[in-house]
């Protein structure tokens, strides 16, 4: 009974914790009393209902709503929507409900909180990249729902403990793969960065106990060296008669494990651990030029770094983080990092685009948030490409860093690091892109695939008569651009797959039949494609002509066997070589001499088993062992050949064999003789590596047949210290 009490007061607290928290922020009467409503409902709907951890379920909408209100700094609409955002889904409340109790725009907040809510079952790849589509869906609805659903997600973390270890893992996963680079794309660092070490803490507990642990103790020893740097900072500032003040910005635990691994360095050598931030408090027209007086002051007295200096107060990024980040000599031969924004600055870094929702839910004159969203939308409805491929490529561009570009009349524009001239014609319209022919890069012509760098202008050349084409896809990296260039792609093949059925249709009448299954797998064998829609595109784009479809017709008339002769009968100037290198093969039950090659797989020797494989470029001859023998003989029966060595004049082959072992004195020695002096055989190249007593290598010999091949292995095998002998297909020499 008492654990019961102590829970109702605990439900107690957090709600006034919560209502406090909306009447700090300048909520009226009408905000609060929209806020004691939602509670209401939603303690109505999970009551008797408790979490893993014994608590009422209650606890965790109250605090969502709280992480909304205090970290990331919503609306009353926003709060009261976290406090019901489970209540459709488990409870009889429905979403007419609500919009009839609180209005449509909360009601649709919840009702699209409930679509995301939830579809996190499963753990393929597949499932999870479309739950990535799927909150990318909702920011370009309504971003306050994705804002929730961080909070949400981040109460989730924070009481993971209770979860069972298979659980944890799951979504401590699902965090690092979505939550924090959307996070990070949003501008909550804050959130993003506990969101990365929760997730390393359950991912890699040991790991991150370690280095919390690590933490701790260069915490207790540069604790007092960062307090005396912050006062000598604090000293300059106040003789300049700057107004402001001093944090501190530890480092995230899972952001120096990257650094460690990134570039290879040990935790001691991370020298960025923790930053001086120092919030000017000033006037928004003044506000850059008491920073860059700031930055002067601390730089006179304090050696900065030219290379560690990052200026995001000229060209913030592009979730609008704005910042002047500059690494100076501290006492003592330290470099600290220290961080100059103002107070306005530091509110939207704290909060991201969330910090230009106004407390009352207006977000009018945000151009970037616009922009980005737009961009979304954008990408969302041109997506052609997998899932896959869609959200691997957003997720590149949510972490990548960003440069700065400027069009000839003079507008900036924000593209990924590594983005290409080619990628900002589609950044200026998708239909600039797509009739692109060239660019100028600071007055010169350059390819399409110059990788634009910071700084340059760029003046992007068009034509009417210019569309995509295939080889373009290696030149971008932009989801807009990839996508507008895939779809262009897709739309032509499939043009000319119907242009091809049609010309297939006519001509097939005209040789008197039809194109039905069964003609259609004839040319699909003879023209040795894979699926009728590829036949049609070959036809409809002009790669497979007239003449070589009369062709098949003349090849119809024939036996199998008889095709093939007439199809691969050696040309007389090629006879005299075909009979010398590679006469030695006949194909079926007549034994023809036909044009052939060794397939470079398994390099077939005399004495092999074979068969031979009909190819667009020839036939190919395999081993019957080979590794691709089940695949070619179950998928493509129609197109083996029998095939058998003739008897005759054998000229021999080249094999290659591996072999390893103990190193010893006068072992190659051993090795050359054998095959040179007692089984006189011709060596064409001998690799050998050794180190620590042990070795391997190669050997390439020309023998007559597979036994002779064979009888050499054994021999090599009975030689003292080498105990593995196998034959090598990767190559010959």
């Amino acid at each position: 009974m008492e654990s019961a009490v102590d829970f109702e007061k605990l439900v107690r607290n957090k709600y006034r914790m919560l209502i406090r928290a909306v009447e700090s922020r300048g909520g009226d009467k009408e905000d609060v009393a929209l806020v004691r409503k939602a509670y209401k409902i939603a303690a109505d709907a999970h009551k008797d209902v408790r979490r893993k951890s014994g608590e009422p379920y209650i606890t965790h909408p109250l605090d969502v709503a709280l992480i909304v209100t205090r970290e990331i700094g919503l609306g009353p609409q926003s709060i009261a929507a976290a406090l019901l955002h489970d209540v459709v889904e488990d409870s009889d409340y429905s979403k007419e409900q609500l919009e009839h109790l609180f209005g449509s725009p909360i009601a649709y907040m919840v009702e699209g909180l409930t679509k995301i809510q939830g579809i996190f079952d499963h753990q393929s790849s597949s499932m999870q990249v479309e739950n990535f589509r799927k909150l990318l869906l909702s920011i370009s609805d309504d971003i306050r729902v994705i804002l929730i659903k961080m909070a949400d997600r981040l109460h989730n973390m924070r009481t993971l403990d209770g979860m069972p270890y298979h659980k944890q893992l799951k979504i401590a996963s699902e965090t690092l793969y979505i939550f924090a680079p959307l996070a990070h794309r949003m501008g909550l660092y804050h959130i993003k960065s506990e969101f990365e070490d929760l997730g390393l803490k359950y991912t890699e507990p040991e790991v991150y106990y370690e280095l919390e642990q690590k933490l701790q103790e260069a915490e207790e020893d540069d604790g007092v060296y960062l307090e005396r740097f912050g006062q000598s900072i604090e000293t300059l500032l106040e003789s300049e008669g700057v107004e402001f003040k001093v944090k501190r910005r530890n480092k995230g635990i899972f952001s120096i494990r990257r650094k460690m691994l990134n570039q290879s360095i040990t935790f001691e050598e991370v020298y960025d651990k923790y930053a001086i931030r120092v919030i000017i408090d000033s006037h928004p027209k003044r506000e850059k030029s008491d920073i860059w007086r700031a930055y002067s002051v601390i730089t006179g007295v304090f050696r900065p770094n030219p290379r560690r200096l990052r200026d995001w107060i000229t060209s913030p990024k592009a979730n609008g983080y704005e910042s002047l980040h500059i690494t100076v000599m501290g006492p003592e031969g330290h470099w600290i990092e220290v961080q100059i924004r103002s107070k306005r600055m530091d509110e939207e870094a704290e909060r991201g685009y969330a910090a230009h929702w106004r407390y009352k839910e207006d977000n009018s004159g945000n151009t970037a948030l616009e922009e980005w969203v737009g961009k979304i939308r954008e990408a969302i409805e041109n997506q052609s490409s997998s899932a896959v491929e869609f959200v691997d490529q957003f997720k590149l561009q949510l972490f990548s860093e960003e440069i700065f570009a400027f069009t000839p009349q003079g507008k900036m524009l924000t593209l990924p690091k590594h983005a290409t001239a080619l990628d900002f014609a589609f950044e200026i319209h998708t239909d600039i892109g797509m009739s692109t022919l060239g660019a100028k890069v600071n007055g010169k012509l350059v390819p399409l695939s110059y990788e634009i760098q910071s700084g340059d202008q760029v003046q992007v050349l068009t034509s009417d008569n210019q569309h995509p084409r295939a080889d373009w896809m290696n030149w971008v990296v932009t989801p807009k651009a990839k996508s507008s260039i895939r779809g262009f792609l897709r739309e032509e093949t499939r043009l000319a797959q119907e242009r091809g059925k049609r010309k297939l249709t006519r001509m097939m009448l005209k040789a008197k039949s039809e194109l039905n299954q069964s003609t259609t797998q004839k040319m699909l064998n003879f023209f040795s494609l894979k699926n009728p829609k590829e036949l049609h595109e070959q036809f409809g784009s002009g790669r497979l002509s007239v003449e070589q479809f009369r062709a098949f017709v003349q090849e119809e008339s024939g036996g199998f066997y008889q095709n093939l002769r007439r199809r691969f009968k050696p040309k007389p100037s090629s006879l005299k070589a075909l009979k010398e290198i590679t006469g030695r093969i006949v194909f079926g039950p007549d034994q023809v001499n036909l044009e052939h090659r060794l397939a470079s797989c398994c390099h077939p020797i005399h004495g092999d088993a074979i068969f031979g494989f009909i190819e667009q470029d020839g036939i190919h001859v395999h081993r019957t062992d080979c590794l691709h023998t089940i695949n070619l003989q179950g998928r493509f029966a129609e197109k083996v050949v029998l095939a058998q060595w003739a008897s005759g004049e054998n000229r021999g082959f080249n094999a290659v064999l591996r072999f390893s072992g103990m190193d010893s004195p006068g072992l190659i020695l051993q090795v050359t003789s054998l095959i040179s002096t007692e089984m006189n055989l011709d060596i064409r190249a001998l690799h050998i590596d050794g180190a620590e007593g042990v070795f391997s290598g190669t050997i390439s010999v020309h023998v007559l047949d597979r036994s002779q091949l064979t009888d050499l292995a054994q021999k090599l095998k009975a030689i003292k210290g080498i105990d593995r002998v196998e034959r090598e297909f990767t190559k010959i020499v």
